[in-house]
């Protein structure tokens, strides 16, 4: 009966974790996702508990015992398709980013209580009923035979919360780790049949319940559609994330993009054959800012990459001709993998040092020397700045990995100058900074390049950014035009964002909802 707890203890931690990046594809991993779901699980857990205690005073407990693990079991065999299917009827095809923005919230959380509380709840039951049939068995008071369950359960789970992100689901996969668990509980439910002597229970019982959950193996949970046109080459589940990689030929340049848990209609890294300057429209060609001004250094470039992905930015850097030398920092080895197979990161050669599986604010503190340039690139499916990354306190360790003059170029995800994103982040970083940092709006996207300096003026002047003083291939553009830059100033009527108090998830929504509100009332334009 112990084993059956602790096998007990084990899924419903693989199911609470494995929940969350079922939902990642369709809904992200916000504060909001993750609070949902554990709130859901545990409520259902909550109830299981209330329920399995009122089973326990019937006759045979561990009868009940048995049809609890057998259904909680089949039932978990069909989340992965029944989660995706109910998400995709949430989400349709061809959602832009802000029109899903209040389907964050409530929509997560209706699948969460559908989906994931039926099971969770079953399992539930498991605690008090074990408690019940080790106390009866074995002539034990409630508090001792309560004692031991709790103990073996706790252990179980902790096997299952280490399992799930080290083994489960970088070895196995997402829809077969809901199926590992759903055999489990299956042979628990057999074992505690056999522990019950319920021959009838398990002449009809125990097949039914297997029928149920080997019949999920014949659907496949549906993903978010790729475009017409876009090709998928290949998909992984790493330790953090759900990871594909596509390719567009619907165009003229070949294209390829990392997504990163496939949700809405962002990417984490874009290729195309020759390194250097991706088509109009690219963010990662405005990292070369600072080179259109800082000729004086522009032979001696050493440039830490927060945030290298599959490589984008190394080889955009690969095809300017000023020897830059470059480490980038990648926290997830699989993408890393990805860069190497799909996205030619080799590219830079001995001119990019690879750092993976490390945080960047980690790297920062370790990295050796200091840096002309210090690009950040940290999001977490495609829309979340990581907390502790867009702080005061990590800005400053970022301007002190700064040369005297050295640049900060940042991209940050807005719809405006006055996004609450954009906003927060570039006000926090002016006041780490102790002087003006700018802000350039980057031509037909929703990006923003954020540009700090270490004890070094800006160039703008005039309302306008001054023209290239240095030959690049990188064309300044329509980056020169009024209303396409902005000064942001230290001190601020904004409190700074910083390691105690950091609202950043709060304000992501913000900024997807005000944009969805100003969308409604220009009549959806």
């Amino acid at each position: 009966m112990l084993v059956i707890s602790a096998l007990s203890g084990a899924g419903t931690m693989v199911l609470e974790l494995a929940a969350v990046r079922l939902l990642a594809p369709w809904f992200g991993t916000s504060l909001v996702v993750w609070t949902n779901v554990i709130a859901v699980i545990l409520l259902a857990l909550a109830l299981g508990y209330l329920l399995g205690g009122r089973l326990a005073t019937q006759a045979a407990p561990l009868r009940v015992l048995s049809w609890m693990l057998l259904v909680a079991g089949s039932l978990i065999a069909w989340l992965p398709y029944l989660g995706s299917a109910l998400a995709r009827t949430l989400l349709p095809e061809e959602i832009a980013l802000h029109e899903a923005a209040g389907l964050i919230g409530w929509g997560s959380l209706a699948i969460a209580v559908l989906v994931f509380l039926p099971p969770a709840a079953l399992l539930g039951t498991v605690c008090p009923l074990v408690v019940e049939g080790l106390a009866r068995a074995r002539q034990l008071s409630a508090g001792r035979a309560g004692g031991m369950v709790l103990f073996v359960s706790t252990l179980g789970s902790l096997v299952g919360v280490f399992a799930t992100s080290h083994v489960l689901l970088p070895g196995l996969g997402l829809q077969r780790s809901f199926w590992l668990v759903s055999g489990t509980l299956l042979a628990a439910g057999v074992l505690a049949m056999l522990l019950a002597r319920s021959s009838r229970t398990m002449r009809g019982g125990i097949p039914c319940a297997f029928l149920i959950g080997i019949s999920a193996a014949g659907f496949t949970p549906s993903r978010p559609a790729l475009r017409a046109g876009m090709v998928e080459l290949a998909s992984r589940e790493s330790t953090y994330q759900a990871l594909r990689v596509v390719e567009d030929r619907t165009t003229d340049v070949r294209l390829r993009f990392l997504q990163v848990n496939e949700g809405f209609d962002s990417f984490q890294s874009v290729w195309q054959a020759q390194p250097g300057l991706l088509p109009a429209g690219f963010y990662y060609n405005d990292f070369l800012l600072p080179l259109s001004w800082d000729e004086a250094r522009a032979t001696s470039w050493r440039v830490l990459v927060l945030g290298l992905g599959a490589g984008t930015v190394a080889r955009v850097f690969a095809g300017e001709s000023v020897g830059a030398q470059l480490v980038g920092v990648e926290l997830d080895p699989e993408v890393v993998e990805l860069g190497r197979s799909f996205f030619d990161l080799e590219v830079a050669g001995e001119r990019l040092s690879v750092w993976s599986g490390l945080d960047a604010r980690v790297a920062l503190r370790i990295a050796g020397g200091r840096f002309e340039q210090i690009v950040l690139d940290c999001y977490a499916n495609q829309v979340e700045i990581p907390h502790h990354l867009c702080t005061l306190e990590f800005f400053r360790d970022l301007r002190a990995r700064l040369v005297e003059g050295g640049w900060l170029t940042a991209n940050l995800a807005g719809f405006d100058f006055a996004d609450p994103v954009v906003s927060a982040v570039a006000s926090t970083c002016a006041n780490a900074f102790e002087s003006t940092v700018l802000l350039v709006r980057v031509p037909w996207t929703r990006n923003y390049m954020l540009l700090a300096r270490r004890d070094g003026p800006l160039p703008w002047s005039g309302g306008v950014l001054e023209a290239a003083t240095r030959p690049s291939s990188f064309a300044l553009g329509p980056r020169r035009l009024p209303g396409f830059t902005r000064l942001v100033e230290p001190v601020s009527s904004l409190p700074p964002l910083t390691d105690d108090w950091c609202p950043i998830e709060n304000l992501q929504l913000r900024s997807l909802v005000e944009a969805r509100a100003r969308r409604l009332a220009d009549g959806g334009q």
